[in-house]
């Protein structure tokens, strides 16, 4: 008797367990997690587009040193020490630091190795987007953006199992399409100045950084769910912070090995607006990307790197409408049809994210049913 007794508490108290958890998802009922998300979506929306629009004002108004946009695309990490103070219980921060008794304080060798190698990626991908943004009008740099969605789902399949349905496929085509009309129509950019060779030299420039940004984001995903495991605010920090001090060590290393840290007093006193004006805008530069990368660290912490890049593509159209009312950039008829093909392509992400999403609350709410019922015939054989 005394054994056909204990395992029924056991039983129902798992099922109540279940029960209760279930309901706590916070991707459906804490209101907390969505405050975050979209706190995470405005940081990543803003900072990138006013991110965009000051380093093409930089190069409009005269300034030409790819290695210092490179620079302060990375050099406002400080600004996060606060927030890091804050955040970063003792307790946290023993698990960065390898702190005991016995010991100093000395980097784990297997976190030191992640953001020292996205540090060097990182350099890697913001001096080629330094390179297309010289090159290329705005909306046409934010364009070729789009491809980031399609490396995304490619690298994604293979590190974090995300699934390649049809509606991801179409959304690869249509982004690689649009892509490939704005490399036909270089022909046609004798308006804005620009010769064909360096025109075509920012396309591939910013094509290779978009697939490299892609893998990054893919990459963090896969740390952050198979190395660091750590669910709390300070660990986006941690991977914000210390790979952006070591991508602006490399980028300090190149500014002055490539020779341009003799031109910068030059740059700075033939800025158009000013040297004031020249600073402000570097600082602020800095400043909205380091906002950019919390949104977009955040996204891919609290959801998924594909998340993160589907709302990072709302930045295209905004962008690029902003591009034509400050810059004057203009969009003809195949650049239109590349933005409508762009446009296609996020929906079609967007929509397979319902469908998941819509098939996830089906699948527990019959999980729920199950358990309920397993309750019920429980009491019963009691």
């Amino acid at each position: 008797m005394e054994i056909d007794q204990e395992p029924q508490p056991q039983s129902s108290d798992n099922t109540n367990i279940n029960m209760t958890q279930q309901p706590q998802d916070p991707r459906i009922k804490d209101y907390r997690w969505w405050f975050r998300v979209i706190l995470y979506i405005i940081f990543l929306l803003a900072g990138q587009s006013f991110s965009l629009l000051l380093e093409r004002l930089y190069y409009d108004k005269g300034g030409n040193s790819k290695w210092m946009i490179s620079f302060v695309q990375s050099c406002g990490f400080p600004l996060l020490l606060p927030l890091i103070c804050y955040f970063k219980s003792k307790e946290n921060f023993k698990n960065i630091f390898n702190i005991n008794d016995n010991n100093s304080s000395i980097i784990k060798p297997r976190n030191f190795t992640i953001y020292l190698g996205f540090g060097i990626l990182l350099e890697g991908v913001f001096l080629m987007y330094s390179y297309g943004l010289q090159y290329l009008p705005l909306s046409t740099f934010s364009l070729i953006c789009s491809t980031e969605l399609g490396f995304n789902a490619l690298f994604s399949f293979f590190l974090n199992s995300q699934k390649f349905t049809a509606l991801i496929f179409n959304s690869v085509f249509l982004l690689t399409i649009s892509t490939s009309l704005l490399a036909v129509d270089s022909i046609s950019e004798d308006s804005m100045d620009i010769h064909r060779e360096n025109y075509i030299l920012g396309f591939i420039f910013t094509l290779c950084a978009c697939a490299t940004f892609s893998l990054y984001l893919a990459l963090v995903q896969f740390c952050f769910e198979k190395v660091i495991k750590r669910e709390t605010f300070d660990a986006i920090l941690d991977m914000q912070f210390y790979p952006s001090l070591i991508a602006t060590c490399a980028c300090v290393v190149g500014l002055f090995v490539s020779g341009e840290w003799k031109i910068l007093d030059k740059e700075m006193k033939e800025f158009d607006n000013g040297k004031m004006s020249y600073v402000v805008t570097l600082v602020c530069c800095a400043v909205t990307w380091q906002v950019c990368y919390i949104g977009m660290l955040g996204l891919v912490f609290e959801v998924s790197s594909l998340f993160a890049n589907i709302i990072g593509s709302l930045v295209l159209p905004l962008v690029s409408t902003l591009a034509v009312l400050f810059f004057h950039d203009e969009i003809d008829g195949v650049k239109s049809m590349a933005l409508i093909l762009a446009i296609w392509g996020f929906l079609s992400y967007i929509y397979q994210n319902y469908l998941d999403d819509k098939k996830a609350k089906e699948v527990k709410r019959l999980c729920l049913g199950v358990s309920k019922g397993e309750v019920e015939i429980s009491f019963e054989m009691s």
